[in-house]
């Protein structure tokens, strides 16, 4: 088993106990002892570690795996190699990320850069009058602004800026390089690296001179449970605020402007753009390099796909595709008009050369 330095191996659990923690069901009750590390994907997987797979799609894959177990839906369970133990589950793509939770538990968010011998390292700066609750743990060159409240096991690391008034809840982690200013963030909350809350949104009026600052006034809220990739900003609000809801996922170098308000459990793929004062229902899905408009209000359930461009509301439960978006099998149906009259010309043009 290949060893890895920046996330180690776990010390072990039997299969059985793993299974009962992931709500699974062993095929074989014989397999139950056998002990697993990690995880990985079917086609490197080895023995200590445990693999996943959606469909048929893999069985190519399985005669070359070596993990010693794999999560599958009942229905794939006979393509499975005899000699990889098989733990029954409807849903094995949540079951594997329970499982990596569990035995890849550092991995879940991000690690300080330093070892502490204390956990708040005299190299940071923190203003006399902010409050830290017991737990908290500051690397060195972190900054902590006046009056901001942190709460137990949140970790602030390297090079991180709270600003003044800021509240972040407990067990957070604001990852190296990261700034927070304007803002109020909830409990259980992971902003990565460069990251930037609360900065000015992009707010502008036309003068006889050019162009005119608007004052930009309002907070980010971020509520319990957010994930916030790498280096993307999230503007705070012009005089309303900036939300981003329960449970909401959101990968790197997203752009999310003033006065949008997310829903709860979204996920925002990378490059998405998301211009002001823009409504976002529950249980929205956004591909990535997506741009959506400005003021406009896309409902619950929502799918756009990535590399949308979205210019007017979206109703909930729909799918939409495309530049401009619309629904998706008008989409499919354009994109394939396109395509065949694309081929037509490329053989009109081979014909011709003949």
């Amino acid at each position: 088993m290949d060893q890895n330095e920046f996330f180690p191996l776990h010390d072990g659990i039997g299969l059985r106990e793993l299974a009962s923690h992931l709500g699974a069901e062993l095929h074989d009750a014989a397999t139950g002892e056998r002990i697993i590390r990690s995880v990985a994907p079917v086609a490197r997987a080895k023995p200590g570690q445990i693999c996943y797979m959606l469909s048929r799609k893999s069985r190519d894959e399985l005669q070359s795996c070596q993990a010693s177990a794999i999560l599958c839906d009942p229905a794939l369970s006979p393509i499975v190699p005899s000699h990889i133990a098989v733990v029954l589950t409807k849903s094995p793509h949540a079951a594997f990320a329970r499982a990596g939770a569990l035995l890849h538990p550092s991995a879940m968010r991000p690690a300080l850069v330093t070892s502490l011998p204390h956990p708040i390292s005299p190299a940071a700066f923190i203003d006399p009058t902010a409050r830290l609750e017991p737990g908290v743990e500051v690397e060195p060159m972190a900054v902590i602004g006046a009056r901001a409240e942190i709460g137990a096991g949140t970790r602030i690391a390297a090079g991180a800026v709270i600003g003044a008034d800021v509240k972040i809840g407990r067990d957070c982690t604001i990852a190296s390089g990261a700034s927070v200013i304007a803002a109020l963030i909830g409990n259980n909350v992971i902003v990565h690296n460069g990251v930037r809350i609360g900065q000015d949104g992009f707010g502008f009026a036309p003068g006889p001179r050019g162009m005119l600052k608007i004052v930009q006034i309002g907070r980010v809220i971020i509520q319990d449970d957010v994930e916030i990739g790498a280096n993307t900003t999230v503007d705070r609000g012009a005089m309303d605020d900036t939300v981003i809801g329960e449970g909401t996922k959101i990968d790197n170098q997203v752009q999310i402007a003033h006065n949008v308000r997310i829903g709860r459990h979204c996920g925002i793929a990378s490059g998405a753009g998301i211009a002001g004062s823009t409504r976002i229902g529950d249980g929205v899905l956004i591909g990535g390099a997506s741009g959506i408009n400005g003021h406009i209000e896309i409902g619950d359930g929502v799918q756009i796909a990535a590399m949308s461009g979205v210019v007017g509301n979206i109703p909930a439960g729909a799918r939409y595709g495309g530049i401009p978006a619309r629904p998706m099998k008008d989409f499919l149906r354009d994109l394939a008009e396109i395509m065949s009259r694309t081929d037509e010309r490329a053989k009109r043009r081979g014909e011709k050369n003949d």
